[in-house]
């Protein structure tokens, strides 16, 4: 897993340990979920597009838990079950029938189909390389205006 940090931050925490705790979790959610949202984007534009369903499972998710507030990008979900095997590639393998005789494929029978594998397609790792810095100012742009809100000097 791919983690990005921010070293320097000491006036951003210092700003916002005066606020309550929930208001300061709540601001680096959504901080995080703006960064989020850059990487979002950059994988949405860099996965292959077949039926679409791989590129709509790309989704932020963000968590708050013990004291620690961080965000995930992930890709996948039960309509897009493959996003792993289109980033990484599969090997070569066989496939075979779990509950009958036989697989129908091309309109022929087969007890066993050889598949060659697949290239990997990475969209993930090249949109998290290529949007860091985005993802960063957006990250930044949120915090500073929602610091401002709270009335907090910036």
């Amino acid at each position: 897993m791919a983690e990005i940090r921010m070293h320097g931050l000491v006036e951003l925490k210092k700003a916002l340990s005066t606020l309550p705790d929930k208001l300061e979790k709540n601001i680096l959610r959504g901080a995080l979920r703006a960064g989020g949202k850059e990487f979002q984007t950059a994988a949405r534009q860099a996965a292959p597009v077949k039926t679409g369903k791989l590129r709509d499972s790309i989704k932020v998710r963000t968590s708050a838990k013990r004291g620690r507030v961080k965000a995930t990008i992930v890709a996948g979900d039960k309509n897009a079950f493959y996003a792993h095997m289109v980033e990484f590639g599969t090997a070569q393998h066989f496939i075979k029938p779990k509950d009958r005789k036989s697989l129908f494929f091309a309109g022929l029978a087969r007890e066993v189909i050889d598949h060659p594998g697949a290239k990997p397609a990475p969209f993930m790792r090249p949109a998290f390389d290529g949007a860091g810095e985005a993802a960063t100012q957006a990250f930044a742009e949120y915090v500073k205006a929602r610091l401002t809100k709270a009335g907090v000097e910036t």
